[in-house]
């Protein structure tokens, strides 16, 4: 596979991220993160492992969101990659504007799977946050 094909799957898996996060099917995470992913955030502290992920993703369930990212960087070493990103994230009421906004800085190590890349470590920083 070219190095632009294995970039642009590392890429895909932050618009599917932000899918499975919007539209609350956490389970789909499987489709993104390896088995023994370890995320890090400011939210959940580390947690190991993708049934704690999809957990914690469960427990945390804020109500409707809309993720987007931008500023995505990927460098491809054979079957591993790194990947940074911004990620705006908006939490609101169906028909009214954001309460609730973060900024976010992604830095994720994708792996090449039998399945096709998936997020095997996830750091995620709070830049800012803003309550309405």
């Amino acid at each position: 596979m070219s190095e632009i094909a294995d970039r642009l799957e590392v890429a895909e898996l932050f618009a599917r991220l932000a899918w499975v996060l919007d539209e609350g099917t956490p389970d789909d995470l499987r489709q993104i993160y390896t088995k023994d992913v370890v995320v890090r955030s400011p939210r959940g502290g580390e947690i190991r492992g993708i049934d704690d992920v999809i957990a914690f993703v469960r427990e945390t369930d804020d109500g409707p969101t809309q993720h987007v990212h931008g500023d995505v960087l990927i460098s491809v070493d054979g079957d591993r990659a790194d990947a940074t990103a911004n990620q705006l994230a908006f939490f609101y009421r169906d028909g009214e504007a954001p309460h609730h906004r973060t900024g976010l800085r992604l830095k994720y190590t994708a792996v090449r799977t039998p399945d096709g890349w998936r997020f095997q470590e996830a750091k995620i920083n709070l830049a800012w946050q803003q309550e309405d």
